[in-house]
């Protein structure tokens, strides 16, 4: 599971974490059940009166501190914590038990509730992908014509300029962020029943899924999804994408920043417990760090995409702690990048005598300007 406590703000992941945590799945089930219970009371399934008591009851679920425990002890029993949840929110709302859960199987209370966990944390996400983007377009029109070396294959190649450099990090994190905003964006309630044919909340099945969607936010479903995970599988695409994007500047802040290249440094460089002269461009290091493990995550979900017949056993569950999980870590290395070019130091005079070891005269550095512009206008 995601990093907590003590290596959260090393990996950049706390910050999205905060809305991913026990109270915060709470938070969403209890939001999932409040809306399926006023959705049925628009189509006459649940007393309007009843659905309002259910909400109140959820409310002082949700700021009950022993209720994450004891939904954990209990999910054990039936394989997650709807189950639970509704028994639980059925004793509090009393004589309204009747409009608990109205219509829905479990799995349509997790999807939805991890629908909105994702839709809470991205904002948080996307602000520090566009963020570093901003942080690298600043990076390429200060040097847009300052002259560097491109190396290919580790090795010195031709001269560029460090503008085209950063415009080109700030083009793959737009891209990966614009990806990752409609992703989360499509994302939809969802709601079906015991086997996806909307057949409890009959003839009104349809109207109930739109207006749960409405209630809360989400994109409407047209159909259960029960078992048909493309919306899981594209977005995690999505964050191993901004993941890699992410990583590739932190990759190159690193090798400039070598103690022999020495091009660019962080403002604020790690120090070593035991050399002393030892400046370590550690936001870039950690941004790294965190992207490192998206793709393991990304894989994982892709492969759980198999969920057999209308409901999957054990491909479902794996989800779950996965795609928080990527969520964390994609933000980690957005938020750590942001760190790391935020306040990166270039060093032209270091350029130039890098590009001394194997350019003679004044550089040629060809449309590398142009180019730059070109990147910064189609932002």
């Amino acid at each position: 599971m995601t990093n907590t406590g003590l290596l959260a703000p090393l990996s950049g992941t706390d910050a999205v974490a905060a809305h991913l945590g026990d109270t915060a799945w709470v938070r969403a089930l209890l939001d999932v059940e409040v809306a399926l219970s006023r959705a049925a009371a628009r189509y006459a399934l649940v007393r309007p009166d009843d659905a309002e008591e259910v909400a109140a009851a959820a409310d002082r679920l949700a700021t009950d501190p022993d209720v994450p425990g004891e939904l954990a002890a209990e999910a054990v029993e039936g394989g997650n914590p709807v189950i639970p949840l509704a028994r639980l929110l059925r004793k509090a709302a009393g004589g309204a038990s009747g409009a608990v859960h109205p219509g829905a199987t479990s799995q349509d209370v997790m999807d939805t509730a991890l629908v909105l966990l994702v839709r809470r944390a991205a904002p948080t996400v996307l602000t520090d992908l566009r963020a570093v983007a901003d942080a690298a377009a600043r990076l390429a029109a200060a040097h847009r014509d300052t002259p560097t070396i491109a190396r290919t294959l580790g090795q010195q190649a031709l001269p560029t300029t460090f503008g085209l450099v950063a415009a080109g990090w700030a083009a793959g994190l737009d891209a990966a962020a614009r990806e990752l905003a409609v992703r989360v964006d499509a994302l939809p309630v969802q709601f079906g029943g015991a086997a996806g044919t909307l057949a409890a909340s009959h003839p009104h099945g349809p109207a109930v899924a739109d207006a749960v969607a409405d209630l809360l936010g989400l994109a409407p479903q047209g159909v259960p999804w029960h078992t048909e995970r493309t919306r899981i599988g594209t977005l995690a695409g999505a964050l191993g994408v901004a993941a890699g994007a992410c990583a590739k500047p932190a990759t190159d802040v690193v090798l400039l920043s070598q103690t022999e290249v020495g091009e660019v440094s962080e403002a604020a460089p790690g120090d070593s417990s035991s050399m002393p002269h030892k400046r370590n461009p550690i936001a870039a290091i950690t941004a790294r760090a965190s992207a490192r493990r998206a793709p393991g995550l990304v894989a994982t979900l892709l492969a759980a995409m198999d969920h057999e017949h209308q409901r999957a056993a054990g491909a479902w569950h794996a989800e779950w702690g996965t795609l928080t999980d990527l969520l964390a870590v994609t933000g980690g290395a957005a938020a750590r990048l942001r760190t790391s070019l935020e306040g990166l130091q270039v060093h032209p005079e270091a350029m130039r005598r890098n590009l001394a070891l194997t350019t003679e005269g004044e550089p040629d550095t060809g449309h590398a300007g142009e180019l730059v512009d070109r990147i910064l206008e189609a932002r």
